[in-house]
């Protein structure tokens, strides 16, 4: 008898982040994942769309940024929940029924035995849509990102959250 086992798929994955408190922590998950291991490739905004119009920025989210991805990553620091874009970015993922993954990374803030999150991406994951992993599991086991990314993928899409109002302002 002769076992193949089959590489995982290398996923498209759009990354939601702060960029002024978490770049080096995205550059770090890209040169890892994307770059190094080549287990996802990243299509995320490479810099900030130069607008005032709420229905603008989402169309250039949607069309340029998510389409061809299958799953939204939320790269989640200290100020992750107070940056709307990064609301924005996970209100047009989840009207698109893509998979939705939070990693807490090592700034985020802890209340108590938990952590503070965007709360659209805490909507989703107390609903059981989205799922949720530190930073450091990643770091000691990198196979856990595509295993994260095929059950966020596999999650029931009536299980989504998006009623939530969308932010109108950082705060």
């Amino acid at each position: 008898m002769v076992w193949y086992v089959q590489p995982p798929k290398r996923r498209k994955v759009f990354v939601s982040y702060h960029h002024k408190n978490d770049q080096a922590a995205y550059n770090s998950f890209s040169a890892h994942f994307h770059d190094g291991l080549e287990t996802i490739t990243d299509n995320s905004l490479e810099r900030a769309i130069d607008s005032a119009s709420f229905d603008y920025i989402m169309r250039r989210i949607r069309d340029h940024y998510l389409h061809g991805s299958s799953c939204t990553i939320v790269l989640c620091g200290l100020d992750t929940p107070r940056r709307r874009y990064v609301d924005w970015e996970i209100q047009a993922s989840l009207a698109q029924e893509m998979g939705l993954i939070g990693i807490g990374l090592p700034s985020i803030s802890w209340e108590g035995t938990g952590t503070w999150k965007p709360a659209r991406l805490q909507d989703n994951i107390d609903a059981g849509y989205a799922t949720w992993v530190l930073w450091s599991q990643l770091v000691s086991n990198p196979g856990m990102l595509n295993a994260k990314i095929e059950e966020a993928l596999a999650k029931p899409k009536w299980s989504i959250s998006n009623a939530r109002e969308r932010m109108t302002r950082n705060v």
